[in-house]
């Protein structure tokens, strides 16, 4: 939406400033002739006269303080100390010489 809005910004200011360095197009667009008294907005960027008006946007407020809750730490495993009982031990590792 960004992109598009900036393309139709760029094509209408391009297209009045071409109106203003051509007058034949500038007649176009008024329709054959332009008026004596021609207040359009090729005139209007022709002389700088292009107003913008302010926008008030109100401040963002800061953050006064930061609230940090304490965490509770908690583990699911529970080691179990156990020695297994002979034949059950895990296998040992081949001695290779």
């Amino acid at each position: 939406m960004h992109r598009a809005t900036g393309a139709l910004a760029l094509a209408v200011w391009l297209t009045m400033a071409f109106a203003e360095m051509c007058p034949s197009f500038h007649a176009w667009l008024h329709g054959g002739t332009i008026p004596d008294d021609d207040n359009c907005a090729v005139v209007a960027i022709a002389h700088g006269k292009v107003e913008t008006t302010p926008i008030d946007v109100p401040a963002v407020l800061p953050v006064t303080w930061i609230e940090i809750a304490p965490r509770v730490e908690f583990s699911v495993f529970v080691p179990i100390y156990k020695n297994l009982s002979p034949g059950r031990d895990p296998p040992a590792l081949p001695v290779v010489s």
